[in-house]
């Protein structure tokens, strides 16, 4: 016997499970780079609480001003054949190191940008591989109910 959710109940089973498996590739993706380079620092004190709070400030970040900022730099993103896209990632990781003061902080550009970039990998993974497989098969069998 299967459970079909369908209409408004399904779009938010969806929703939920994509802020899920985002939320778990931002923290892992932070916790390598935090361990991996000294110019990005968590508080550690509360280490998981900063990393859940850090992955949900980037997380909201990404779906209200990142559209945005992609909208207005189409021009440049286009002209560097994507390579300023990870610059975007940069910019939301800055915000998020200004909102946190010291419980974030973010000393070298370079690493931030590296760090960027990984963030940027990690979208790219998450989608490919990820939540688009998983989306089709769920539409898939929610068509073939009789």
């Amino acid at each position: 016997m299967r459970l079909i959710i369908r209409g408004k109940k399904k779009e938010n089973i969806n929703k939920f499970f994509q802020w899920i498996i985002y939320m778990i590739g931002y923290t892992i993706v932070l916790i390598i780079t935090s361990f991996i380079f000294d110019s990005m620092y968590i508080d550690k004190e509360k280490f998981l609480i900063y990393a859940f709070i850090i992955n949900l400030i980037i997380y909201l970040l990404n779906k209200t001003i990142k559209p945005i900022l992609f909208r207005l730099t189409i021009p440049i993103t286009g002209i560097t054949l994507g390579l300023f896209y990870p610059f975007l990632n940069l910019f939301i990781l800055k915000i998020t190191d200004w909102l946190l003061q010291e419980h974030f902080e973010l000393c070298n550009f370079w690493i931030t940008l590296i760090i960027a970039i990984f963030l940027s990998i990690m979208n790219l993974l998450m989608e490919g591989m990820i939540l688009k497989p998983i989306i089709r098969r769920i539409k898939k069998e929610g068509e073939t109910i009789e």
